[in-house]
């Protein structure tokens, strides 16, 4: 990160132990760093229901990040999204699920609010650069600044970032992109912070528990019609709740007393009909060939055909792929068959470990 002059660094602080030990490192290189807690949006039942919990935006994380300001020294500011967010993360959540895809809001909220919304509060405050505790690395080439898979693959999180802009990555540090998880915790210990041994969070922040589906029968109970549930051979297995709650390949949840194990293969949406499979390998879970839209190329489109590796989500393995285009659009062949290739998830590209950018599964 040499190639970056000393100066003033926003630094989005969330109370966990990543963001402090990314203030921490940036503090020690000589930045002066100034942190920034976000307000996102929550359910106003989670104040009425104690068996939801959202932790994203909590007193105690928020409590969190006011003594790792404290203890390092430096201001922290609070900025309130909740607006924004809802209407450009948590309206377009719901939107997608309506249409019968799974969208990932942590690609959008990243785009959107955590880069975008937060260069803009950093341009507020006369700062050019902007920090957070994402496990990535960026590098300078040909006068690009680029993303690549950090040093702890398993912890790797390039794939929410695909849809930054060229200017966005230019404008940000990743100080954990080289660092090990475990490392980082003994860093914060190393530093002195509260945040060392901090239990991190994997959920969509704004779903309490990470429990999808009451969360979407509350918000989406207008929209849920009841169906049939039908095999691939045609016969009626039972009902659905709605077939905004359920997600291709999905076994638990399906409800379908006596039998099975179950997999959702299909979301007839004309027909309003969920087609399931009781074979795991069923040919109707995987596929070769899939279409993407909304692309987006971190510095420069590449030249087709582009032969890379591909992950259809964020969990998934890394998959040989060739990227192609033709009237209809962009679409992705890939050498092995993937399961539960998803409309709605990101299919994200890669090259000798560099992200390229990615598209929206149709």
């Amino acid at each position: 990160m040499s190639f970056f002059s000393k100066q003033r660094i926003l630094c989005a602080m969330s109370g966990g132990v990543d963001s402090s030990v990314a203030a921490a490192l940036l503090k020690e290189q000589g930045f002066e760093v100034v942190g920034v807690f976000m307000k996102f949006w929550q359910p106003d039942f989670l104040n009425e229901e104690k068996s939801f919990q959202n932790k994203c935006c909590s007193v105690e994380s928020h409590d969190s990040a006011k003594r790792v300001a404290q203890k390092l020294g430096i201001r922290l500011y609070t900025l309130n999204f909740k607006e924004k967010f809802k209407r450009q993360i948590v309206d377009d959540f719901f939107t997608q699920h309506r249409l019968g895809c799974t969208p990932n809001p942590c690609v959008v909220c990243n785009e959107k609010i955590k880069f975008g919304a937060l260069l803009d509060k950093a341009d507020a405050f006369g700062i050019d650069l902007i920090a957070t505790g994402h496990y990535v690395k960026n590098f300078k080439c040909q006068r690009f600044s680029k993303l690549k898979i950090a040093k702890d693959k398993k912890k790797d999180q390039s794939y929410f970032l695909y849809r930054l802009s060229c200017d966005q990555v230019e404008r940000s540090l990743f100080p954990l992109g080289d660092y090990t998880k475990n490392e980082v915790r003994s860093l914060a210990q190393k530093f002195g912070l509260s945040t060392a041994n901090r239990r991190e969070s994997q959920e969509v922040c704004f779903v309490p528990d990470n429990n999808l589906f009451p969360f979407l029968k509350k918000f989406l109970k207008k929209d849920l019609k009841p169906g049939d549930i039908v095999t691939t051979r045609g016969k009626i297995v039972g009902r659905h709740e709605g077939l905004p709650l359920y997600t291709i390949g999905q076994r638990k949840g399906i409800k379908i007393g006596g039998i099975g194990p179950f997999y959702v293969v299909e979301k007839d949406m004309k027909k309003n009909v969920l087609v399931v499979t009781d074979n795991s390998q069923d040919d109707g879970l995987y596929k070769f060939f899939f279409r993407i839209e909304k692309n987006n190329w971190i510095c420069r489109e590449p030249k087709f055909p582009l032969r890379c590796k591909t992950k259809i989500r964020y969990l998934a393995p890394f998959a040989d792929a060739v990227v192609n285009e033709d009237s209809k659009g962009f679409f992705v062949q890939l050498k092995k068959r993937q399961r539960a290739v998803t409309s709605g998830q990101s299919a994200v590209f890669y090259k000798n470990d560099e992200l390229l950018g990615g598209g929206i599964i149709t």
